[in-house]
């Protein structure tokens, strides 16, 4: 293992971390937010709405931008835009200058979410085993410390922009120094040259990772959307209590991810997925039937462990299965993290008026379970693009293939 590989994992690792931290800066101070530029209960849903949904326009350009720019290059300015956005959103004081600011931000992180993920994938086939995990672990580190600085600046009453200067201040040179370590994939170029012309992503090969990736996120977006209420206002908790399961959910996720790697390489990606799945259904089972809140507690204890793997293995998957076309198959897998979450909180929040939140918490639980179908999908890949299988056409695309 070279020197280059080692700083380049862990000048990415660090990347992640710094993601973590931005985006709990973000979610967790949205009350604040809200109070700052007087924004209306019933607007507050469009501009959060504009976040995935830009960031899955960003990743959709990335798509198209790895054709011509190196994904180190993308993350690297990246990163630096989602950081000034924070800011921004803080600093603003008319909520035109918010509206721009949160654009910016989901713009940003498309990109940086796709191209992460694309550097992290080509870091994997590097090594020769999976180390995918272990990014979204420094993912799942840089959250629970984004939530603490969040608790902070609340505890203390301090103003956005003063609660974010002091964090945009110090990890915007740390990410601009990382970013000259980061390595790209050279790996797939040169499969894509043996095959003798360009891969293709055939969407219907990569629909059930797709498929995976959204029902991972409504799985994450419930418990970030609704733990507390149900706690709160099912389970009987007190306020104090209700603030509890996330960051029990985000300590299991991070525990979960930084020995997941370990599981892989013993027992194979396959098996992974599906004990993460039975293990998430179960937490999401011991939630709908709980009979108080220290039950319900352990149930968010579970769906930690058994969501947070998921969505790293598929973006590893999605490397297996296009190994000369990795970058534009994980821009594309990338946009149902955001798809995922759209639909995850409206969802659950439509059902538990309609019907019952405990109800509600077993549709996320069936769609979970819908994981198991696809769990081969997660097996490492024939080589379809050299060694007498057959490579697809590029007629394929956009016909029978569904390819985009």
């Amino acid at each position: 293992m070279t020197d280059v590989l080692r700083r380049g994992r862990a000048s990415l690792a660090f990347s992640f971390l710094v993601q973590g931290v931005a985006f709990a800066l973000l979610v967790t101070r949205i009350p604040a937010i809200q109070d700052r530029y007087g924004v209306s209960d019933a607007l507050l849903p469009a501009f959060l709405a504009a976040v995935p949904i830009l960031a899955g326009v960003g990743s959709v350009t990335t798509e198209r931008l790895v054709k011509r720019v190196r994904p180190s290059l993308l993350l690297r300015w990246s990163q630096p835009v989602v950081l000034l956005a924070l800011l921004g959103v803080g600093a603003g004081e008319r909520m035109v200058e918010l509206g721009v600011a949160l654009a910016a931000f989901g713009l940003a992180v498309g990109v940086l979410d796709a191209s992460m993920n694309m550097l992290g994938v080509s870091l994997q086939r590097s090594y020769g085993r999976s180390i995918m995990l272990s990014f979204h672990a420094a993912y799942s580190l840089g959250g629970i410390a984004g939530a603490s600085l969040a608790w902070v600046g609340a505890h203390w009453d301090l103003a956005l922009w003063v609660s974010y200067l002091p964090v945009v201040a110090v990890l915007l040179p740390a990410v601009l120094v990382g970013s000259r370590w980061y390595v790209d994939d050279e790996a797939a170029s040169a499969v894509a040259e043996k095959a003798g012309e360009g891969q293709v992503v055939v969407f219907k090969w990569l629909l059930p990772l797709c498929l995976v990736m959204t029902v991972a996120y409504i799985g994450d977006s419930t418990v970030s959307n609704w733990s507390a209420k149900y706690l709160k206002d099912v389970l009987g908790s007190s306020e104090q209590m209700a603030t509890v399961p996330y960051n029990v959910y985000m300590v299991t996720t991070l525990l979960g991810r930084a020995i997941g790697d370990l599981g892989v390489r013993r027992f194979g990606a396959v098996s992974v997925v599906r004990g993460g799945a039975l293990v998430a259904a179960g937490g999401f089972a011991v939630v709908a039937v709980a009979p108080g809140a220290w039950v319900g507690m352990l149930g968010f204890t579970l769906l930690g462990l058994g969501l947070c793997v998921l969505v790293p293995q598929t973006f590893a998957a999605a490397g297996r299965l296009f190994p000369g076309a990795s970058d534009a198959a994980v821009a594309r897998l990338n946009v149902f993290n955001y798809v995922g979450f759209l639909i995850g909180s409206p969802l659950v929040g439509a059902l538990g008026d309609a019907w019952s939140y405990r109800g509600a918490m077993v549709v996320p639980m069936v769609l979970v379970l819908v994981t198991l179908v696809y769990a081969r999908s997660f097996a490492p890949q024939p080589d379809r693009y050299g060694g007498g299988h057959e490579r697809p056409r590029t007629a394929d695309v956009g016909r029978g293939s569904n390819g985009l």
